[in-house]
């Protein structure tokens, strides 16, 4: 009978655990990885949200910058790391969706992760260096047409959003030109400004400020309608490239077999973070587009994350997209 108690008493313990667990959770620092280099949207969209769950959650979130092949080593360590809700990722389209089709990764996109939750997703700039002789997007398509063999694209890295947009935007044009790969979004940003390369996809986040120095020029924005944040900027239907869209998206991640109540209270500064004004207004000054309140659950992340891939697999297996 004691030995039946005691069984009893150890399976009521072990259930109890995770609650027990999350109840005194968090009780130190948190770690957000960011897969690509700093500078870059993933970069400042984490910083961000770092900053804004960490008052939710009343606990310091630290982003580590872990860079390297597109971002596969960064979600790798994530995937891999001890589920007890003291290391996240925060990843994107490209690191989460369009990576399981050109990477031979170590890790499962679904099986692997715990998914938090949604957080906005962002267009790209058409963009040129400054001394481009290109004053519009009709007179840029028709420079690369012209030079599309001396043309330098720069990109955060094979499968990442700028690499893949950059291929559809040469399928969209018909010609084709040299696609330079950087470690993120901040280094070919870097390069852009220096003349190194002579065409970009940024997002708003990174190129608004450089566009309104003058230091680079921006033709048009990737998306059906203009944004906000720079309205003067015509849309590719309106500058002369209809229907050449693209956006991608950023979400949270723990690694799977993170506890659910950890989850749920991640989830919950994460819809927090997003409600706040000051934090809404900042990722909407970087044309961020929030994801409403009933798309922000870690279900509706799930969800959509498998939609995404379901999408895009095809597409990119069909472009020859491979890891180089």
């Amino acid at each position: 009978m004691n030995k039946l108690l005691s069984a009893v008493a150890l399976v009521v313990a072990v259930s109890l655990a995770p609650n027990a667990y999350a109840d005194n959770y968090p009780s130190h620092t948190i770690m957000m990885v960011a897969p690509l280099s700093v500078g870059g949207s993933t970069d400042i969209i984490g910083r961000i949200m770092a900053d804004a769950m960490g008052k939710q959650l009343g606990q310091t979130i630290v982003v580590e910058n872990t860079t390297g092949a597109g971002g596969t080593i960064g979600e790798g360590r994530v995937a891999h790391s001890t589920p007890d809700g003291y290391t996240i990722a925060i990843g994107q389209w490209g690191t989460n969706v369009a990576n399981g089709a050109i990477y031979s990764l170590n890790y499962d996109l679904m099986k692997d992760f715990e998914p938090i939750g949604l957080i906005a997703a962002q267009p790209f700039f058409v963009a040129a260096r400054k001394d481009m002789p290109a004053n519009n997007l009709k007179e840029f398509v028709a420079w690369l047409k012209a030079n599309g063999n001396k043309t330098n694209e720069g990109h955060s890295g094979i499968g990442t959003p700028s690499h893949v947009a950059g291929l559809l935007l040469q399928q969209a044009i018909g010609t084709k030109w040299t696609m330079v790969p950087y470690r993120g979004a901040g280094e070919a940003s870097q390069a852009l400004l220096a003349g190194q390369i002579d065409l970009l996809l940024v997002t708003p986040a990174v190129g608004a400020a450089q566009m309104e120095a003058g230091q680079i020029k921006v033709y048009a924005v990737t998306a059906p309608q203009r944004i906000n944040t720079a309205p003067d900027v015509p849309t590719t239907d309106e500058a002369g490239l209809p229907g050449y869209y693209f956006s991608f998206w950023h979400a949270l991640w723990a690694p799977k077999g993170t506890p659910k109540p950890i989850i749920a209270k991640l989830n919950d500064a994460l819809r927090k973070a997003l409600a706040d004004a000051a934090t809404h207004k900042r990722l909407i000054d970087l044309a961020q587009d929030i994801f409403p309140p009933d798309q922000q659950s870690p279900e509706a992340l799930q969800k959509f994350q498998q939609a995404e891939m379901d999408k895009w697999w095809p597409i990119i297996k069909a472009a020859g997209i491979k890891a180089q």
